[in-house]
C-alpha cells in the first residue's frame, strides 16, 4: 500500500495545526511501514518539514506514536458517540448506528485501518495500546453489551449479552482485517452489508434488507 503524502503547511501555521499535520503524516507511515519500521525521519519527510521539527513538537518517536494513537482513538470515540446520540431509543437502531459508525467515510479509511492493525499487530505495540486505549474500548464494549441485553429485554431474545456483543465486534474487526489485506478488497458498502447480514443471523426479526 502506498500512502498519499500529507501537504505541507506554511511554517507560521498555527501549532495544532502543525501537530494534526504531523499525526496524519504518522498514521501514513504506520499504514505503509507498519510500527516497528515508521520513524521520525518517515514522518518528517510525508509533512514536507524538518527532522527537528517533528521532535520539537512530540519530543520522540515514542511520544509521536502514543499521541497518534490517542487521536486516532479520540476520532473512533466521538464518531460512535455521535452516531449513537441520532439513533433514537431503540436497542435495534442504536446497535445499527454503532455498527454503521465504524464504516464512516472518515474512519474507514485505508490508511487509519492499516494503521490501527500496526498498533494492534506488533508485541511491542501492545502495551502502549492497553495503556491508551483500555478505557475507550471498555466504554464501546459496555455500550454494546447493554444493547444486547436491552434486545433480550425488548424483544424476547435470550443470547447471552457479552456473547452477542462480542460476535458483533469481532465480525467488524474481521471485516476490517479482510479489506486490508485483500488483493481486490471489496467496498465499504459491502464490508457495512456483511456485518449487519451477520447481526441479522443474532437477530433475525430485526436488521432487515432495509438496515
Amino acid at each position: 500500500m502506498t500512502a498519499t503524502p500529507v501537504p505541507s503547511l506554511p511554517r507560521t501555521q498555527s501549532r495544532d495545526a502543525r501537530r494534526a499535520q504531523l499525526i496524519e503524516a504518522t498514521i501514513d507511515a504506520l499504514a505503509e511501514r507498519g510500527f516497528s519500521r515508521t520513524t521520525v525521519t518517515d514522518v518528517a519527510a510525508r509533512a514536507g518539514i524538518s527532522h527537528g521539527l517533528v521532535l520539537f513538537h512530540f519530543q520522540s518517536k515514542e511520544n509521536l506514536l502514543a499521541e497518534t494513537l490517542d487521536y486516532l482513538a479520540e476520532e473512533y470515540r466521538i464518531n460512535w458517540q455521535a452516531a449513537l446520540a441520532t439513533a433514537g431509543d431503540a436497542p435495534e437502531s442504536r446497535i445499527l448506528a454503532m455498527i454503521k459508525a465504524d464504516f464512516a467515510e472518515a474512519i474507514c479509511t485505508p490508511a487509519r485501518l492499516s494503521a490501527w492493525c500496526a498498533f494492534w499487530g506488533e508485541s511491542q505495540s501492545r502495551p502502549l495500546y492497553q495503556s491508551r486505549c483500555g478505557a475507550n474500548d471498555e466504554l464501546y464494549n459496555s455500550t454494546l453489551v447493554d444493547l444486547c441485553a436491552a434486545m433480550n429485554t425488548t424483544y424476547g431474545y435470550t443470547h447471552d449479552p457479552e456473547r452477542t456483543a462480542r460476535l458483533i465486534r469481532i465480525m467488524t474487526e474481521g471485516v476490517w482485517l479482510d479489506l486490508m489485506t485483500l488483493a481486490v478488497p471489496y467496498s465499504v458498502t459491502e464490508a457495512l452489508e456483511t456485518v449487519v447480514l451477520g447481526t441479522r443471523a443474532l437477530y433475525p426479526r430485526h436488521f432487515g434488507e432495509s438496515a
